[in-house]
């Protein structure tokens, strides 16, 4: 629903300070790019939640509960 660009000016936004008299820009790098910069490792299941294997899903449902209940814990 955002736009790339959109995405960056929030993050610079949220960034930038008025104490502070510099321009901040943020380069926002969608999942495309990162595949065209990147053409050898489509590991991208990071960014984009599609993880390669159910146990890949396991782990990270493990790993958010662990947080969300605050336990300092290994998700496997």
């Amino acid at each position: 629903p955002f736009q790339p660009q959109e995405v960056s000016n929030k993050i610079a936004e949220l960034l930038s300070s008025p104490e502070i008299n510099a321009e901040v820009k943020i380069i926002f790098q969608t999942v495309e790019n990162l595949h065209i910069a990147c053409p050898k490792n489509l590991g991208d299941w990071y960014f984009t939640g599609d993880y390669p294997t159910p146990g890949g899903n396991r782990v990270v449902n493990k790993a958010f509960m662990n947080f969300y209940e605050g336990k300092d814990a290994r998700a496997y």
